[in-house]
């Protein structure tokens, strides 16, 4: 891999830690510690991940009008902002407002990310996208470990842990990133965009736009095992060790299967559409043995099926909007796809909490099935209206 995207790579991974020492303890900070319900805890959630939702969508705009780096820094000063705010003053109103600020700075860095590792390795194929997926999830699993050691002593240093790490992150994007540029600089790709037919630019959103559709159907589904499927688990009489262990394996086996994976799909799957499609029939597959699960053991069967699942979807589709991207509007396809999944992280669980509430686990089931069957509908026409010298599919390209 060319020696900037592992400088990506290191950058994406520092940022996810950081990140991943508050998120999951949001709503026990909010319920525990500040004394609100868990109800107020899901709207100040869902606050920050519209703000996300904001910020991918300017984010994806700014890289393509002043480039990744520059972006990059903006994104970092706001949230690097708030979080220092957020270590000085925590109490209730702050601590929404900083929360939703911190959203909306993040929001803007992941697209600089994505659409980078595209034009750093062009040649790459989805290898790019491949690594960037699983430096987040590394990110995760390290953010999360750190956050709960650190929690046990004090919720007060996850704020100052969290600042640090932010801290850092600058550090290596101010001293690391200042030679990735896009490949060909913010004037010259403004220049192209003007010369786009308009035609194709909105044949290509529209795929774009279904394509995305699909994405947040899975996501809407994906994110029941954080809110109404962990529920679940602990009405049947999982632990929350036990739970907390699903997502260890999850993320253990993300970044050690990945290989397996990438073999599989060069040698089988030519289209990365055909990679998708495979991985949300393997969501498919999870989502009913979750429905029949009613011990640890079938959720962690589950859950292993899941994490192959997502490890098809979650690489494909940035990678699917990077060559669907006209010259030019690479950042702001990847801050479409980036809000779409923080769109389904906001939905999911007020979703399936409706669900669960009036009709039943097992209506939920059924009905995120029917929504999985949809996402493979729509990923397996999204290209129909491209021309056959157009469609980004066209080409195969190898995964790693």
């Amino acid at each position: 891999m060319p020696r900037n995207l592992w400088l990506l790579i290191i950058g994406m991974v520092i940022n996810v830690t950081g990140n991943s020492f508050l998120w999951p303890l949001n709503a026990i900070y909010i319920h525990d510690h500040l004394g609100k319900s868990l109800s107020v805890a899901g709207f100040v959630l869902m606050a920050n991940a519209f703000a996300s939702v904001i910020g991918n969508l300017m984010g994806g705009s700014l890289f393509d009008k002043i480039g990744g780096y520059k972006t990059i820094l903006i994104g970092i000063s706001i949230s690097l902002s708030a979080l220092i705010g957020l270590t000085l003053n925590h109490t209730w109103i702050y601590y929404v407002v900083f929360l939703i600020i911190i959203g909306f700075g993040t929001g803007i860095v992941f697209p600089s990310f994505y659409a980078m590792a595209g034009s750093v390795w062009k040649e790459g194929g989805r290898k790019a996208f491949n690594a960037i997926y699983i430096a987040q999830n590394v990110g995760v699993a390290a953010g999360s470990a750190m956050g709960g050691l650190v929690a046990s002593y004090s919720f007060d240093y996850i704020f100052l842990a969290n600042t640090l790490m932010y801290i850092l992150f600058l550090c290596i994007v101010l001293f690391g990133f200042k030679g990735i540029q896009h490949a060909d600089g913010p004037s010259a790709a403004a220049g192209i965009l003007s010369e786009q037919p308009p035609v194709k630019d909105f044949s290509k959103m529209s795929a774009l736009l279904m394509l995305c559709f699909g994405y947040l159907l899975c996501w809407i589904g994906y994110v029941q095992w954080q809110s109404t499927i962990a529920s679940y688990t602990q009405e049947i009489g999982i632990s929350l060790k036990q739970y907390s262990i699903l997502w260890t394996i999850n993320g253990a086996l993300i970044v050690f299967a990945q290989p397996a994976v990438n073999l599989f799909v060069n040698n089988f799957l030519k289209k990365v559409k055909s990679q998708i499609i495979l991985g949300i029939f393997i969501f498919i597959g999870a989502f009913v043995m979750a429905s029949y699960a009613n011990g640890f053991s079938g959720f962690l069967t589950a859950m292993m099926v899941l994490t192959i699942g997502e490890m098809f979807v979650w690489p494909a589709v940035p990678a699917l909007a990077d060559n669907l991207a006209p010259k030019g509007r690479e950042g702001f396809y990847q801050g479409v796809v980036n809000s779409t999944a923080t769109g389904g992280r906001m939905l999911g669980p007020t979703i399936g909490g409706i669900l669960v509430d009036f009709y039943g686990m097992s209506m939920m089931f059924i009905v995120l099935i029917i929504l999985f069957i949809i996402a493979i509908m729509t990923t397996a026409f999204y290209d129909r209206n491209l021309r056959t010298n157009e469609e980004a599919d066209l080409t195969p390209v190898k995964a790693g």
